[in-house]
C-alpha cells in the first residue's frame, strides 16, 4: 500500500479518459494483488467526479470478483442511474484485463436536517493512552510471528493503534470483537469528498482478520485463505480523517467459508461517523496433492 498520505491523495487522483470513464494505477508495493480498499475508494472517486459536490455520498455496497493486477491500471466506467430532487445514484464497474474485477453502487444526497440519535461509543483506552512507535515494537511486536511483525512495521499512509493485539499473540480463540484507532498519517484537508474517500479505503482494513478470533487464527495464517467478497458502508456525519477514529468491530457469525463482520467509525468526542459490513472468505487452504 501507499507508504505516506500524499501518495494515498495520488492514487485516488484518477485520470479522466473520457466522460464517464476513469483510469487509476496502483503504488509500488511488492504486493500480488491490488489492495481491496484502493479499489472501493477508486470506485468512489469516480462515481464523485460525476456528482455535485453539494451531494456527499451516504451509502455505498460493493462485490469483489476478481483479483485486482497492481502492475497494470484499472479503468472506471460510471454509469448515471439517477439524478433526482434529493438523492443521486451511481453504479461505477471496475475493469482490468478486459472483465470486471469489482462493482460499486453508490448513493449520494444534499444535506437536509432530520431526527438525529447514535448509539455510544465503547469505552476503550484513548489512542494516546496505547503503546506505539519503538515501545510498540519492544512490548508486543517483538513477540510476534514474522508475518504479523512485518505487516505492522511497513510505512502506511494510515496509522493503527489497536486496543488489544492478544489475537496476534496467541492461537487461543477470543471473543470476535476487537477496537482499532485509526488516522491518516498526514495532512489530507478540508475536502468532504476526499475526506470520504480516505475513509472508505481505511474501512477495508482490520475487519476481516476479527472474523477470524472466534477460531485462533488471522489473516497472517499460512492455514488461511482470506479475501473480502462485499463491502458495505454507510457515511452517517461529517469526518475528518487526519484526526483518531475509533474502529470498533465485532462478527456474528462464520459459516459457509465466509466470515461477516460489521464495524463501527467514532470521532474522537464520541460521533458515529459511518457504519460498515463486509463478509470476507475465510477457508482452510487445501492441502497440496501428494
Amino acid at each position: 500500500m501507499n507508504g505516506t498520505v500524499d501518495g494515498l491523495i495520488r492514487t485516488l487522483d484518477l485520470e479522466k479518459v473520457e466522460e464517464n470513464l476513469y483510469r487509476g494505477t496502483s503504488p509500488r508495493s511488492g504486493w500480488q494483488r491490488i489492495f481491496g480498499g484502493q479499489v472501493i475508494a477508486q470506485a468512489l472517486v469516480a462515481a464523485q467526479r460525476t456528482v455535485p459536490a453539494e451531494r456527499p455520498v451516504h451509502s455505498l455496497h460493493g462485490y469483489f470478483m476478481r483479483p485486482g493486477d497492481p502492475k497494470v491500471p484499472v479503468v472506471y466506467e460510471v454509469k448515471r442511474i439517477r439524478d433526482g430532487g434529493s438523492f443521486t445514484t451511481r453504479i461505477v464497474i471496475a475493469i482490468q484485463h478486459g472483465e470486471a474485477i469489482f462493482t460499486l453502487s453508490a448513493s449520494f444526497q444534499k444535506h437536509e436536517e432530520g431526527l438525529d440519535h447514535q448509539v455510544s461509543m465503547p469505552d476503550v483506552p484513548r489512542p494516546d493512552e496505547l503503546p506505539h512507535g519503538a515501545a510498540l515494537n519492544e512490548r508486543i511486536l517483538s513477540e510476534a510471528p514474522e508475518p504479523v511483525r512485518r505487516y505492522w512495521e511497513r510505512p502506511r499512509p494510515i496509522e493503527f493503534r489497536p486496543v488489544s493485539f492478544d489475537h496476534y499473540l496467541t492461537q487461543k480463540k477470543l471473543a470476535p470483537r476487537q477496537d482499532v484507532w485509526v488516522r491518516a498519517v498526514g495532512e489530507v484537508g478540508d475536502d468532504p469528498a476526499l475526506n470520504a474517500a480516505i475513509l472508505a479505503y481505511l474501512s477495508d482494513m482490520t475487519l476481516l482478520d476479527t472474523s477470524l478470533f472466534a477460531h485462533g487464527l488471522s489473516v497472517f495464517d499460512a492455514r488461511i485463505q482470506a479475501a473480502s467478497l462485499d463491502h458495505a458502508m454507510w457515511f452517517h456525519r461529517p469526518v475528518r480523517v487526519g484526526e483518531w477514529h475509533l474502529y470498533t468491530q465485532d462478527s456474528p457469525s462464520s459459516s459457509g467459508g465466509r466470515g461477516l463482520t460489521r464495524g463501527a467509525l467514532f470521532s474522537l468526542d464520541g460521533a458515529l461517523v459511518a457504519s460498515v459490513a463486509q463478509e470476507g472468505l475465510i477457508r482452510p487452504r487445501r492441502a497440496a496433492s501428494a
